[in-house]
């Protein structure tokens, strides 16, 4: 069974695997003892650091180890901010940033009343470095950049931002997870976090690097482990695995990323040739080598990774269908770009390009399934069908306000308010509107994007005096 969701978390790599099963013989004592079984698991321990520092591109005294990437996030913005205090409490970050980053941040400004900044980003989700440089403040204590995104997989420019922040004497922490494997984060980034079940070590292991110079004050209770930036014992096999696969997969980097670069350039290519009404999302230049995601109208985003895996393909979703909240990834939402039937391929190392042949020969029929089931209109007739348009300007004015529709999708959910929307359509005179009326958070990023595919404006959307008050009313103008 293929499976395609490596941003998630890797296969174990065969030198993790290795890694683990020897040092659980060598690594199962405490480290700061003295005696020799203390002596062999520090001797496993610094190893591992230095290895880890290595391909991080920092000293071993700058990096600790962690329980997760996640409490790696935390602990680092937690501790930077504290060792800043007298700065400021502002804190930068992107809008297209890990949960992990955007939940501490959101924690801070509770704890403190310190405000945070969301840099926007563009359709491709990058940050334009002119606008974080817009973002920092006098009182910015704190700046944090993702290296590249973990839902489209654009790299962010951490580089120009890193110098940047270095100006202003303001410390950027990076959230390495998602591409530490493929190589080092350039520039003067000052903290960085990562997780090695992202690369195919072990889960449970995340790393800290924090420079020399940067304030820094770790919080919570005092432990003397890890430089007391983390508590607990080291889970020194653990530990070992991931420094040992971190090092194999960065040996296997260059030659493995052209191989997977050309298999998602195929999936980047054929998939809108094969499915009609599809957006293919993230930077196509900018990006890392093995994930692609794109998104499909008129598809329920859980229906399909449903079928995806009764196909045997196991593959990830940010629509806002396959979501407990029922609201879109914050990523697409920033993005502004399509998000139901959105589908996140990421391929692992040493994935054969007949699975990628056969994904693209089955993903075709899934999604016409899924449209078919759910009474999606044929591909393309809804919005070139219809009556013509008016003759002049002044009676295409009138034709506008004597047929405006008004599609009803309260308490229906994604795609539905959309699938409507493109029912309807055509009976809209040229120069007319219709008016959908929608709870579903999804349908402020869908009904735009709906718009922008099929070469049709979106006029905006103001509050519907219908439903508990949730109710928008987005409204649409045929052009043609």
């Amino acid at each position: 069974m293929p499976y395609f969701d490596t941003a998630s978390s890797a296969p174990l790599h065969p030198v993790a695997r290795q890694a683990l099963q020897a040092s659980l013989d060598e690594g199962w004592a405490d480290p700061a003892r003295l005696y020799r079984e203390g002596r062999r698991a520090g001797l496993l321990l610094d190893a591992a650091r230095e290895a880890a520092a290595e391909s991080v591109g920092c000293r071993p005294d700058e990096l600790v180890f962690t329980p997760s990437g996640t409490s790696a996030v935390h602990s680092g913005i937690a501790g930077a901010l504290a060792g800043r205090r007298r700065v400021g409490l502002h804190v930068a970050v992107s809008a297209v940033e890990h949960s992990s980053v955007l939940h501490a941040a959101a924690a801070h400004g509770r704890a403190t009343g310190g405000a945070v900044s969301e840099v926007p980003v563009d359709r491709y989700g990058a940050v334009a470095p002119a606008a974080y440089a817009e973002a920092l403040r006098a009182d910015t204590a704190l700046a944090c950049l993702q290296s590249a995104n973990h839902e489209v997989g654009t790299e962010q420019p951490v580089a120009e931002v890193a110098e940047l922040c270095r100006s202003r004497g303001v410390p950027l922490l990076v959230d390495a997870a998602q591409s530490l494997g493929w190589g080092p984060v350039e520039g003067a980034w000052s903290l960085l976090a990562a997780s090695a079940h992202k690369w195919g070590g072990p889960a449970g292991v995340g790393l800290l690097a924090v420079r020399k110079g940067v304030r820094f004050a770790p919080q919570g209770p005092a432990d003397e482990r890890e430089s007391g930036r983390t508590p607990g014992f080291e889970n020194i096999p653990a530990i070992v695995a991931a420094a040992a696969s971190l090092r194999a997969v960065r040996a296997e980097a260059a030659a493995e990323a052209l191989r997977l670069r050309a298999l998602v350039d195929r999936i980047r290519a054929s998939v809108p040739e094969l499915v009609p009404e599809v957006e293919v999302v993230g930077d196509p230049v900018r990006r890392l080598p093995h994930l692609v995601t794109f998104s499909c109208l008129y598809v329920d985003g859980e229906a399909l990774l449903h079928e995806l895996d009764r196909a045997d393909f196991s593959v990830s979703s940010g629509s806002s269908c396959t979501s407990s909240t029922l609201t879109p990834s914050h990523v697409l939402r920033a993005m502004g770009v399509l998000s139901e039937g959105n589908v996140r391929v990421s391929l692992p190392p040493g994935t054969p390009e007949a699975d990628v042949d056969r994904f693209l020969e089955v993903l075709p029929g899934v999604v016409a399934g899924v449209r078919e089931r759910l009474g999606a209109p044929a591909a393309g007739g809804a919005a070139v069908s219809g009556p013509v348009a008016a003759a002049d300007g002044a009676a295409a004015d009138g034709a506008a306000e004597a047929e405006e529709l008004v599609v009803d999708a309260l308490g229906r959910r994604c795609p539905i308010p959309v699938i409507e929307l493109a029912k309807i359509f055509g009976e809209v005179p040229v120069g007319g509107t219709v008016t959908v009326l929608s709870d579903d958070a999804a349908a402020r990023l869908d009904i735009p994007a709906w718009c922008e595919m099929r070469g049709q404006e979106y006029v905006g959307e103001r509050p519907a005096d219908h439903g508990d008050g949730g109710a928008v009313a987005y409204v649409v103008r045929r052009l043609s």
